[in-house]
């Protein structure tokens, strides 16, 4: 699935591309964000692979924006206005598309970015076996394996790691960190919650339980999420 975010500041636009996304059973629309400040929580809190972004926005562009990115998602330009286009490949964006959008333009543009995304997921996927990573905490490189999670909150600009003997606190984004983790095993149930799935316990409605300390610990799953952990953790066979 394709988490993906929008970010124009006109409502009509917004209420057309997101019109488009439905149509697409391989595209999830995480958030609309009507400027680049709201799209830049999104991206420092969830995990987005594509972002339509328009180009003519107040306050800060969306070229200035996309420059201040250092981890950008794949991004596809929309904008009214030509002009744009050569600064907009020299940012290496997969498309560029002019207002009014076509449905089958707006096909040609996500053809272009999910074959982008499905490469640098391939990338990913070549990365090692490694079944742990590091963090910093206390001033210190710090070893987490990744069968000792049983899932991580996000607290902010900290996430904190509770484990099978104790918790780990670092600085760092959600999004940073769940790049480190193995989606095989790993899975975003909720806005501030990453559960490790081979810790789940029970589903019930909205909410999965874990086992922290030998208690039942409740974790909610957010209404965007539900349906790929349910995908996964059928495939799973659980």
């Amino acid at each position: 699935m394709i988490k993906t975010i929008i970010v124009d500041d006109e409502p009509l636009a917004l209420d057309i591309l997101e019109a488009f996304i439905e149509k697409i059973p391989n595209v999830e629309l995480v958030a609309r964000c009507e400027n680049a400040f709201e799209a830049n929580d999104i991206l420092n809190s969830e995990s987005v692979d594509l972002m339509f972004l328009d180009i003519q926005m107040p306050q800060l562009s969306g070229v200035d924006f996309l420059k201040s990115l250092t981890n950008p998602p794949v991004v596809i330009f929309t904008t009214a206005f030509s002009e744009y286009a050569v600064e907009a490949y020299e940012l290496n964006v997969a498309d560029y598309l002019l207002k009014p959008i076509s449905m089958d333009r707006f096909m040609k543009s996500i053809n272009k970015a999910t074959e982008l995304i499905n490469q640098s997921g391939s990338k990913q996927s070549d990365d090692g076996d490694a079944d742990y990573f590091y963090v910093k905490a206390d001033k210190k490189l710090v070893k987490i394996n990744f069968d000792d999670i049983i899932y991580i909150e996000g607290l902010k600009d900290y996430v904190i790691i509770k484990q099978e003997v104790g918790r780990t606190i670092t600085l760092q984004t959600m999004k940073s960190l769940e790049q480190k983790l193995p989606v095989n095993h790993f899975r975003r149930v909720h806005r501030s919650y990453i559960v490790n799935t081979k810790k789940i316990k029970a589903l019930d409605g909205n909410s999965l339980e874990v086992i922290e300390k030998g208690s039942v610990k409740i974790l909610p799953i957010g209404k965007n999420y539900r349906d790929e952990l349910l995908k996964q953790i059928n495939e799973m066979k659980l």
